[in-house]
């Protein structure tokens, strides 16, 4: 074999190389919000649903959202049950259960980063639930990278599902606030306005960057406090 065929052999093994790689980038990028649409929609075709249970698990007691294998072989009600009952969100329509992690600043960077690996942040500067007036404000990733934002940075990959009507379950010291969805929308960049609004009535506030894996804008969903009661 002489230089050139060498040669030609040599890129063409870099070229496939790089097409490898250049497809695994890819589908790793892509593979988690694939994922959660996929196992999203399949759950709607075969007519099953998350059920939220569990009021009475320790708050040591973790628990992961089930797979889209293992939900295959279940009934039309899946389990789904809070991480623990001190500080976390569960949102039966998209499947998500997470702690929340409170008073996390807004404007420090590295704090909210660091937080948003181990859950969804609790604005530092906005209310803690109740059943008066105020804005409890939660942020999290939509992201692609969980290599670099951890095994949350994809907690509100389906927050855009969302819609008027929809329940959201806020565990809060052994106590369940139930919000209901009024409104969503996008707001271009950092838009302080759904943190700083005066309100009359307790809210709830949830936000993530769109469209997922970029920091273009905000998705910004807003819901109503309709029930409170006791974990039991």
């Amino acid at each position: 074999m002489d230089i050139e065929q060498t040669r030609s052999v040599y890129l063409k093994i870099l070229s496939n190389f790089l097409i490898i790689v250049g497809f695994a980038f890819v589908i790793v990028s892509f593979g988690p919000a694939i994922y959660d649409n996929s196992s999203y929609y399949l759950k709607k075709y075969l007519g099953q649903y998350y059920v939220l249970t569990g009021f009475g698990m320790s708050k040591s007691t973790a628990t992961e959202p089930p797979s889209i294998f293992s939900s295959l072989v279940t009934t039309r009600e899946i389990n789904i049950t809070p991480i623990n009952t001190e500080f976390s969100l569960v949102i039966e329509k998209i499947g998500l259960t997470a702690p929340i992690i409170a008073d996390v600043s807004v404007s420090d960077e590295k704090a909210y980063l660091n937080a948003l690996k181990d859950g969804v942040a609790h604005a530092s500067v906005s209310d803690y639930p109740s059943n008066l007036p105020g804005n409890t404000y939660l942020f999290a990733h939509s992201s692609f990278d969980f290599w670099r934002f951890g095994k949350y940075s994809k907690a509100f990959n389906l927050l855009p599902k969302l819609e008027t009507g929809d329940r959201v379950h806020l565990f809060y010291k052994n106590t369940i606030y139930v919000y209901e969805v009024t409104n969503k929308e996008v707001l271009k960049g950092w838009n302080l306005h759904p943190l700083n609004r005066k309100v009359v009535s307790p809210i709830l506030t949830l936000q993530t960057c769109t469209p997922i894996g970029t920091t273009l804008n905000r998705l910004v969903v807003t819901a109503e406090l309709i029930d409170v009661k006791p974990v039991k």
